[in-house]
């Protein structure tokens, strides 16, 4: 294909040949039957991945097939193939190709034969979801974005649990595919960390917060060895649990014996075993590129942000606050440019971020207070409302400074004082109120949002459970998609190199900071120029679990196509008709959702599954009785 490596990357692709003919990381477990949703690996899926995935020209196009044939496959070197193919995506000019447009989109989706037009919608108010009309049969997308999980780090066995004595049980189903994980030589010796992963019981839940700093993620990478984890991102020490592991607890992983719903919701419905977060680095990042896909572009800050941006002072790296937050405390930025919630207004569309603990306790001198807080996993009160996981906050167009409440019922999801940024109560108002938005994203109170440290994969399990089977409830279902993602991964040990669609050569604030690039040399990731020149976007970043709910969800289905958070922002473009962000957002590359629905023939069928919030299992007779419109959650809290 013509393509000219230089440098680092050469190195890669020469050490990737060396480890190609001497190894055998990529083999894999045998499943109990063949992935029969997903297709063949390497025909379907190969045309899925070039039709949809992140290449934007010919030569890329052809390059992320090739890839996506030599991930699939595990075969023998598969990790020294990805570093080749990862890198390769990044050198063969997709900085620079044309995004696809969203009229290519639509055509897709009439192509297979589900599409539906497009309705001009009135810019003066916010139409009711259910009467907009949409490319799909999608009329309410749910967001539920938590925190701080590898896809390792919650799925390595899948489907296979240890099933101990005393925990919650999951069992395949005849017809349950596996999925890229940790297989056996991967599992044992010829992993190439210093530690060999292991897994975490369920008494075992709570544990430290890892290292998932913006240059610390990359150094732990290796050039696409994934092999420094323990050395650069593990992390213990303090109070917190770390079960005599140190540093090695970050190679930790639990199966369905913990992460029991999260199985379960794998099993009934949809899932990617290859997807990304848009860029390496923590949670700031992850929220913003949610929303914009743009991590650059801060216009103003406050305190010292050395340790949380880039070198040029442009682009968010790790964790500042949102700038003119009442409740921000600390080192805080504020973004221009826009977000999806300023395309959602320009539609008319309704839509909200309902996040924990927003609505204030109290004002002191007309200055908000969040002081709700819950005890945490570690047995410390935990603030509900944490600053630097709400994205929209970062804009002053979508901004709610003073965290005003609604200003009725009626308006939670158009445009008041509230400005469509809401405590997570006023979520449930609405929905009982028959208002559902189009677009709600969800941020659980700190507690409950899965963050090692302070929250817990059992506490997660309470919110994602008790969320869920209440939606399931609703009459809106029918209609409704859930998508279940992850800000970032906290450090977690995962094996899957990820593909390099974007290069940076940011050379940080010092090593100390957290910031700058090291993926490939101290101050690079890769040699190309990053897209329009913005430093400090180096990505994809880390592989993280991602999951689709819905009755029009494939059922028992793992997606292999290459996806990132900005996938879930390309998504409710394409529905809803919108523009893309612009000003090289990655949401002009991202890969397709789209093949983790069935919108043919036999669509929309698949059954709601009520979990229990406690142990995550199926919660017995829970379903029919959603079926008829009651409460899952309140029939849970009867039957135990």
């Amino acid at each position: 294909m013509g393509t000219n490596l230089e440098g680092p990357t050469e190195d890669i692709l020469r050490l990737a040949g060396e480890l190609h003919s001497g190894g055998a990381l990529g083999e894999t477990a045998s499943s109990p039957t063949a992935n029969t949703g997903a297709g063949t690996a390497d025909e379907d899926g190969r045309a899925r991945f070039a039709e949809a995935g992140s290449a934007v020209s010919a030569d890329v196009s052809e390059q992320g097939a090739t890839m996506f044939s030599q991930f699939s496959g595990r075969s023998a070197g598969s990790l020294a193939a990805l570093v080749a193919a990862g890198f390769a995506v990044g050198a063969t000019g997709a900085l620079a190709a044309a995004p696809p447009s969203a009229v290519k989109h639509h055509k897709r989706f009439q192509a297979r034969g589900y599409a539906r037009p497009h309705a001009r919608r009135v810019r003066s108010g916010s139409a009711p979801a259910d009467r907009v009309q949409t490319a799909t049969p999608i009329k309410h997308v749910v967001v539920i974005y938590q925190e701080n999980v590898s896809f390792d780090h919650y799925f390595a066995t899948y489907p296979f649990a240890t099933n101990r004595r005393f925990e919650p049980k999951f069992d395949a189903r005849p017809g349950t595919p596996t999925v890229n994980g940790l297989n056996t030589p991967l599992l044992g010796a010829q992993n190439p960390n210093s530690f060999q992963p292991f897994r975490l019981d369920r008494s075992q839940a709570s544990t430290c917060d890892q290292d998932h700093a913006y240059r610390d993620e990359q150094v732990a990478f290796d050039r696409g060895l994934m092999d420094l984890f323990p050395e650069t991102v593990g992390s213990s020490g303090g109070s917190c649990a770390d079960y005599a592991y140190g540093r090695n607890l970050v190679m930790g992983y639990y199966d369905g014996n913990t992460t029991t719903a999260m199985w379960n919701y794998a099993q009934r419905y949809a899932m990617s075993d290859n997807s990304f977060g848009t860029t390496f680095g923590p949670s700031t990042p992850g929220a913003i590129n949610l929303v914009s896909g743009q991590t650059h572009g801060v216009v103003a800050t406050s305190g010292n942000v050395t340790g949380e941006l880039s070198a040029d002072g442009k682009t968010i790296e790790n964790d500042p606050q949102p700038l003119g937050d009442d409740c921000s405390n600390r080192d805080a930025v504020r973004l221009g440019g826009r977000n999806v919630g300023d395309l959602l207004n320009q539609a008319g569309l309704t839509w909200g971020w309902f996040q924990g603990g927003f609505r204030p306790t109290s004002t002191t001198n007309g200055t908000a207070v969040c002081g709700a807080s819950h005890i945490g996993a570690d047995g410390r009160p935990k603030g509900d409302y944490i600053p630097h996981h709400e994205p929209f906050q970062y804009y002053q167009s979508t901004a709610n400074p003073d965290h005003l409440p609604p200003s009725s019922t009626a308006m939670i999801g158009s445009t008041d004082q509230a400005n469509h940024q809401y405590d997570l109560s006023d979520f449930w108002t609405a929905v009982n109120a028959g208002k559902l938005p189009s677009v709600s994203y969800l941020k659980a109170a700190g507690y409950q949002d899965g963050h090692a440290g302070y929250s817990n994969p059992l506490l997660e399990q309470q919110f994602v459970t008790d969320t869920i089977n209440r939606l399931e409830s609703r009459r809106e279902w029918k209609s409704t998609a859930v998508v279940i993602a992850y800000d970032d991964s906290d450090g977690w040990y995962d094996h899957q190199m990820s593909p390099i669609v974007n290069q940076s050569q940011d050379p940080g604030n010092g090593p100390m900071t957290g910031t700058g690039d090291a993926l490939t040399a101290a101050g690079q990731c890769g040699t190309k120029a990053p897209a329009a020149g913005y430093q400090g976007r180096c990505g994809y970043g880390p592989r993280l679990p991602l999951l689709v709910i819905s009755p029009w969800a494939k059922s028992n289905f793992v997606d292999h196509s290459t996806t990132d958070q900005t996938s879930i922002l390309q998504a409710i473009e394409q529905n809803w008709g919108l523009p893309s962000i612009g000003d090289a957002s990655f949401d002009q590359r991202a890969g397709s959702l789209v093949d983790m629905f069935n919108f043919g023939d036999g669509g929309g069928n698949t059954p709601p599954l009520a979990l229990s919030t406690s142990t995550g299992e199926p919660a017995s007779g829970a379903s029919a009785s959603c079926r008829r419109g009651r409460s899952c959650a309140a029939r849970h809290r009867r039957r135990r």
